[in-house]
């Protein structure tokens, strides 16, 4: 039987378990047809990649991703045992950001899934330094370049215009009181700058995935992308990006890093 639930923001809240202890956890089972995968093995794929990615970034993979066997029956079969897993909400994140574009459920679940994640690990304890040499934005303008870009202030301000309602950085830093526009990053509460380097990481993947190459495109790109990251705040009810206060120092925050 093919599912056809289709990826809405309140299902991936609604498909959220509860453990004994307070912790909550996705059945990648459920999470799979909420993404539009309607074959296990696709999606299988996916977790697999995800979990990689995991590793890579240092976190404890069976931590996020715990294997568990579930034993099934249909009309026409007896019970037989399938593998299923146990995702943490960062586990959802990366299989959301892994899979396919061209599922509607997976292009509508990235920037939804990550703005919560951020949300909701800005909660909790777990404060982790964000770096100053902040190597995100600059491995972005190593991809714009390679796109054909050569004006990267005009091609920032039009991420910035996207995230922003039209602001470029000039009309930030100015807002903000700072003496340079390269000052921005470095003044923003741990919110506004999750919200910055969503825009940045997601920017950089759609430019590559894209093969984006020249200019008008790239610039093109990195609005689109502040502007659907931007909506969805709006659509959480979230703050939006310009209304967010600046810490008194740059020192005073922390972004919790997914």
């Amino acid at each position: 039987m093919k599912h056809t639930i289709g990826y809405n923001e309140p299902l991936f809240e609604n498909i959220k378990h509860i453990d004994d202890n307070g912790n909550e956890y996705w059945y990648a089972s459920e999470l799979q047809y909420s993404l539009d995968y309607n074959n296990w093995k696709k999606f299988e794929k996916v977790v697999n990649k995800a979990k990689k990615i995991c590793k890579i970034s240092n976190f404890i993979v069976d931590e996020h991703f715990i294997e568990i066997a579930k034993m099934v029956k249909s009309n026409s079969t007896p019970k037989r045992k399938i593998i299923d897993y146990k995702l943490s909400r960062h586990a959802c994140y990366l299989i959301a950001q892994n899979g396919d574009p061209r599922n509607k459920g997976v292009a509508k679940a990235q920037s939804y899934i990550a703005i919560r994640t951020m949300q909701y690990q800005q909660t909790q304890n777990e404060k982790i330094p964000y770096p100053k040499n902040l190597t995100d934005l600059y491995s972005l303008n190593r991809v714009a370049k390679k796109a054909n870009v050569n004006n990267f202030d005009k091609f920032n301000d039009c991420g910035y215009k996207g995230l922003y309602n039209g602001e470029t950085a000039n009309d930030i830093a100015n807002r903000k009181h700072l003496r340079y526009r390269e000052d921005i990053l470095d003044n923003m509460s741990s919110e506004e700058l999750a919200a910055n380097l969503f825009m940045i990481t997601q920017t950089e993947a759609k430019l590559k995935r894209d093969n984006v190459t020249t200019e008008g495109n790239a610039s093109k790109t990195h609005y689109e992308v502040g502007q659907e990251i931007r909506n969805t705040i709006k659509r959480l009810g979230g703050t939006m990006p310009e209304e967010l206060p600046t810490p008194k120092k740059s020192s005073d925050f922390n972004l919790n890093m997914l």
